[in-house]
């Protein structure tokens, strides 16, 4: 089409001669409703180039061929008024509703005014909005391919919809005020809570109906969650309070030891303080018999003396006696003694003279002997001092010194330099292990990595929406030893091997996660074990599942026999049943098809997908072999992606349905834990990161060994040093020994020369020849003397001899005395020793008393005060009873456990109970607080709802009955209205149009399964009809609603909508207080509609296309009317009628027309618009 043949304005028609005068504009712009629609501009939008029309205030019919563009004017004033594609049910991008081969459209809308209270109008709004081809995506489905406008301003889509909303009061989502021509069948298809919902939004601006009627819904859901959090708490403290009665119990025991400790305790400071006492007492007997013993010794020791006395006296009569032969045989031995020394003497004076002549022969050969020391001395000498000589064989000893301390600086500074290199060593050498450490580190990771076994489960444990605990895996895996079978899993480390990938993605998304976690144990016990311990007792999440034994492939009943999986493999491209492409144990198959049922999907291809839509096979796979139905799942591939297509059949009806799943939307294009093999990228990389280790390896090697040879270099020189220097040092030592001893050599000559030359023979012989003299004279003086001494010794023996014949008798009485003595001691010393061993135990008493004492106090926290008296004042005063009672106390601590963890939990949970029971009363409060404001709430707005419903009701009731009909509108409680909680059950209300075209039919709810398309349309428009006083959005849109509808209804049903939509203003004088805008949409009008002859009525005529007019002034009334009378003469005074009015009745009659009576014929003049 060319743009000339869709560029169009919208113009009335020219009154005809004579005929009344138009309203002027200010006249015509009172009359809109302020928010209906004053014009609408669009540019290059679906089948318009360019168009612009101005819609009546009142009913505008837009009549025109199919296919020129009548909805597409519904469809701008959505998208204009901020409504998207979705809303009119032909597409869900708005580039769509660009023109063809354009790149953007244009939608302009320009809306009535508010008013004030003296009906002066605010400012015009006009509300823009501009799709362009080339914004948005193709994922945003076109979202930001707009930009909207309010008054030529850019503005959000926001401030779009809060204008539209809450200034005009518009709701283009609201099927009840906007129904576009593909959304008609939605309207009849609304269950009753839908239409309850589109009802209430339609009745108020602010729909308050609707949103106090969510707040019910969400108050009601609030209530009964709370109601269960209730009954959990409930149920919470309840079993805290049994667990307190049983730690009551336990803390009863542990109350009873401590009593027993406590008195354990007392007793012990009791029996501490007895004991003291006792003590006590016994020291001070011992006190009381030490005192006498003490006084039996002082009584022996005073016995003894008398005797003593006597003793004495007979002992110094003794030893007088003693003295005198003491004397007597002293004077003998002195004489004896005497006489021995001259004898002696004698003898060594003969000695003396026989050396000194012996001498006076020895002393000529003195002088030869020191001679011959002298010689040997000077022999000695000579020796070391050659020795010397040849060590030193020229060197300098100072020169040495000096050469030993340049060499020890050159050791201190090399060893420096070698500590340096070996630093320089090491550091390199510590970066070699480093590296060599994180080449074995990589490698063994690139092992793991290689390990397609370990890589599966890791990805497995690692799967965030498994969400599996590997704290849970590691238990089990640790205590394998104590389950008395085998315990397997987690399941999805168990599947070997899948075939492909394609089978892979089919298995993740067929079988529940909660499967592939699930671990496998094959008996009841190891199942108690693990939940017990894993789940109660560490709080771990795991999955458990009991597969006793695994069924055998052969075993196995399959959903199909062998001879028709056959067919289906060769006719449809099925390949095998899912277990079958997947390799795992035997008993991991099984709990697999105990939990999904893999046995019972099959797989397949392009075939397969090609055979649902052309063979039906989805009818036969659920087909049994004896023709019942049964469910079936199967796989299939469509341009590159997978779908899994589950087939039920219906329990009712028999028929077959099914569920497609595009798996690749569903969980992506590759498999998130069952892929096969190892990620070859990680493995490409992490060899990379290996080989580039290895390579600073290789690079580092040649510095390690030039720092080991510089380290190693500097050693060896280091060492040389060293061994020179020591070299020297001994050197050195060996020469100051060998000069040593040449000076002690040196020193030995002169002492020995000295001795030659100070040595005087003939002086010494003279010496030796007077001694003999002297010698010999002395020896005849002892011999005189010894014949002297004898005399005396034998003078003195005689008289020794009487002494002793005279002593007898006194030592007698000595001896008498002595006895008499021994025996008053030996008492005395048995006296004495009771008393040391009296002493002794008082002593250890006094000291064993301190300790009590000491013991006493320190368990009394002191001394024995009234207060401590006072607390033990109960207990017995015998150490024995004492005793026996804290026997008794320890065996009762012993026999209870200590365990202060129970009175800790019991107080936990007695804190816990009190909390919990105040959060339960805090609950019941607020769940109180909650229902009466519910109950509140629902008050005001059953009523509200009642009273509307009601009022639509009767008009509902009304417009049926004229039409031959019965209907009524019915509001449907929700389930709990009447029942015990009676909170309302607010979600599930709803409005019932219940109707019926037959007499003898009951009232049934408007369905498709009962009505016609037709009864479905009338009911709908008559619904909306009576609805159309309550509503308050400013115009309302229906499209095509008289399609179905037979001939007499269709007449009824524009009788009506003419009837609610022309009627007078609310409020006289106030043109704007009428029902609103209203637009309907149709393709035909039935001939003599009467009641269309209505000022307030618009027509909007679509001539748009090739087959219509060029332009819009291609029309012309008159000469329309002319070749109408050359038609049909008959009618020529009829249409001269109209044509005084200055306004065309209709665009054609028919023949019968000048039958009508007065009822149908035109009442009032009739405004129509022409548009191309």
């Amino acid at each position: 089409r060319s743009p000339k043949r869709n560029t169009m304005e919208l113009e009335p028609v020219s009154a005809t001669a004579g005929g009344d005068a138009r309203p002027t504009d200010a006249e015509r712009a009172a009359t809109y409703k302020p928010g209906s629609i004053v014009r609408v501009r669009l540019k290059n939008f679906l089948t318009y180039a360019s168009v612009e029309f101005r819609p009546g205030p009142r009913l505008n019919v837009v009549i025109g061929p199919n296919g020129t563009g009548k909805s597409t004017i519904l469809c701008a004033i959505c998208l204009g008024l901020g409504g998207e594609p979705p809303l009119l049910g032909r597409a869900d991008d708005a580039r769509t509703f660009i023109m063809h081969e354009k790149d953007m459209a244009i939608i302009e809308i320009e809306l009535a005014p508010t008013r004030d209270a003296d009906g002066k109008p605010g400012p015009v709004n006009i509300v823009r909005r501009t799709i362009e081809r080339s914004k948005g995506t193709e994922r945003g489905r076109g979202k930001g391919a707009s930009t909207f406008y309010i008054n030529s301003e850019v503005v959000n889509k926001k401030e779009v919809t809060k204008l539209v909303q809450e200034t005009y009061l518009l709701s283009v989502d609201n099927l009840c005020t906007f129904l576009p021509q593909d959304r008609v069948g939605s309207f009849s298809g609304f269950d009753s809570k839908q239409l309850l919902i589109e009802t209430e939004k339609s009745m108020s601006g602010t729909k308050h109906l609707f949103k106090t009627h969510e707040e019910l819904i969400v108050m009601e859901k609030e209530i009964r969650q709370n109601t269960g959090s209730v009954e959990t708490i409930g149920d919470k403290l309840q079993q805290l309070e049994v667990e307190a009665q049983g730690l009551e119990l336990q803390k009863e025991k542990m109350e009873e030891r401590r009593e027993a400790e406590k008195q354990i305790n007392l007793l012990e400071q009791k029996l501490a303080w007895l004991k003291f006492d006792e003590k006590r007492q016994e020291a001070t007997e011992l006190k009381d018999e030490k005192a006498q013993a003490k006084k039996k010794l002082q009584d022996a020791r005073r016995s003894i003396e008398p005797l003593m006395q006597a003793a004495s006296e007979a002992e110094e009569e003794a030893e007088q006696a003693k003295a005198n032969r003491r004397d007597l045989e002293s004077s003998i031995k002195k004489s004896q003694h005497a006489q021995g020394k001259n004898v002696d003497k004698f003898g060594k004076y003969g000695d003396t003279i026989e050396d000194l002549l012996s001498d006076l022969n020895v002393l000529d050969s003195t002088k030869q002997n020191l001679q011959r020391k002298v010689v040997k001395v000077k022999k000695a000498l000579a020796k070391a001092e050659s020795d010397f000589a040849d060590a030193a064989d020229g060197s300098d000893l100072e020169v040495l010194r000096k050469d030993f301390q340049d060499l020890k600086h050159q050791f201190i500074s090399a060893r420096k330099e070698s500590t340096k290199a070996k630093t320089a060593f090491n550091q390199a050498a510590s970066m070699q292990r480093d590296k060599e450490r994180d080449v074995r580190k990589l490698e063994t990771k690139l092992e793991r990595l290689n390990n397609e076994e370990v890589q599966r489960l890791e990805r497995i444990l690692n799967d965030r929406y498994l969400k599996l605990d590997s704290r849970a895996y590691d238990w089990i895996q640790q205590n394998q030893k104590h389950f008395r079978s085998p315990v397997i899993g987690p399941i999805a480390a168990e599947i070997t091997n899948v075939e492909n990938e394609i089978t892979s993605r089919i298995l993740e998304q067929h079988v529940p996660n909660a499967t592939f976690k699930t671990y496998i144990t094959q008996n009841r016990e190891d199942y108690n074990y693990i939940y017990r311990e894993v789940r109660e007792k560490r709080n771990l999440p795991v999955n458990l599942m009991i597969v006793q034994e695994a069924m055998t492939e052969e075993d196995r009943v399959r959903i199909y026999s062998p001879e028709k999986m056959a067919e289906l493999q060769r006719k449809h491209g099925i390949s095998k049943y899912l277990d079958q492409a997947i390799e795992a144990p035997a008993i991991v198959k099984q709990a697999l098809v105990n939990a999904a049922q893999i046995d019972q999907v099959v797989l397949g291809n392009e075939r397969t997908e090609n055979s649902m839509d052309v063979h039906d096979l989805k009818t036969i796979l659920a087909t049994r072999e004896d023709g019942s139905k049964r469910q079936a799942c199967v796989s299939t591939i469509k341009e590159g992606r997978i779908y899994k297509y589950s087939i039920n059949v219906s329990r009712y009806s028999g028929n077959v349905g099914v569920r497609p799943d595009d798996l690749d939307a569903v969980r992506g294009i590759r498999p998130r834990f069952l892929k096969r093999g190892v990620d070859p990228e990680a493995v490409k990389a992490l060899q990379g990161e290996i080989d580039i280790v290895r390579a600073d390896l290789q690079n580092l090697a040649p510095t390690v060994k030039e720092k080991d040879q510089q380290y190693q270099a500097l050693m060896k020189e280091t060492q040389e040093i060293q061994k020179r220097a020591k070299d020297i040092e001994t050197e050195i030592k060996n020469l100051n020994g060998l000069e040593k001893k040449v000076g002690i050599a040196r020193r030995h000559v002169g002492e020995a020369e000295a001795e030659v030359s100070n040595y005087d023979g003939e002086s010494e012989k003279k010496d030796i020849i007077k001694k003999l003299t002297a010698g010999i004279k002395a020896q005849v003086t002892c011999l005189e003397n010894a014949g002297s001494h004898y005399d005396e010794v034998m003078a003195s023996t005689y008289r020794l001899c009487g002494v002793k014949m005279n002593d007898s008798g006194v030592m007698e009485k000595a001896r008498l005395l002595k006895e008499a003595i021994a025996d008053k001691e030996n008492e005395s010393h048995a006296l004495e020793a009771s008393f040391e061993d009296i002493s002794r135990q008082f002593a250890e008493a006094k000291q064993m008393l301190k300790e009590l004492r000491k013991e006493a106090t320190e368990l009394t926290g002191g001394e024995m005060t009234n207060a401590v008296r006072a607390k033990l004042e109960g207990f017995p005063e015998s150490v024995d009873e004492v005793e026996a009672l804290l026997t008794d106390a320890q065996d009762k601590v012993n026999s209870i456990d200590d365990n202060p963890e129970v009175l800790r939990r019991y107080e936990q949970r007695t804190k816990e109970i009190a909390k919990t029971r105040a959060q339960l009363e805090d609950l019941n409060e607020g769940q109180n607080a909650k229902i009466q404001q519910l109950e509140f709430n629902a008050g005001t707005w059953r009523t509200a709802l009642h009273n509307s419903l009601e009022k639509v009701n009767n008009l509902f009731q009304q417009y049926m009955s004229e039409l031959g009909c019965a209907g009524e509108v019915r509001l449907r409680k929700g389930a709990s209205e009447h029942s015990e909680d009676s909170l309302g059950d607010f979600a599930n209300w709803g409005v019932e149009i219940r109707v019926k075209f037959r007499e003898k039919s009951p009232l049934q709810v408007l369905s498709a399964h009962h009505h016609s398309g037709g009864e479905r349309s009338v009911s709908t428009i008559m619904y909306l009809m009576a609805l159309q006083d309550l509503m308050v959005s400013p115009f309302r849109c229906v499209d095509e609603i008289n399609q179905g509808l037979d001939e007499r209804n269709e007449r009824l049903v524009f009788k009506r909508i003419v009837e609610n939509s022309t009627r007078p203003p609310k409020e006289e004088g106030i043109p704007h207080t009428h029902v609103g805008q209203y637009f309907l949409i149709t393709p035909k009008l039935l001939p003599n509609l009467t009641a269309m002859e209505n000022d307030d009525v618009t027509m909007l005529c679509i001539f748009n296309g090739p087959m219509n007019f060029n332009l819009c002034t291609d029309w012309n009334v008159e000469k329309f009317l002319a070749a109408r009378k050359r038609f049909h003469p008959s009618s020529a005074n009829d249409d001269s009628d109209d044509d005084e009015d200055g306004y065309a009745r209709g665009s054609a009659h028919s023949d019968d027309d000048d039958d009508e009576d007065e009822d149908t014929k035109p009442k009032s003049k009739k405004k129509r618009k022409v548009a191309k």
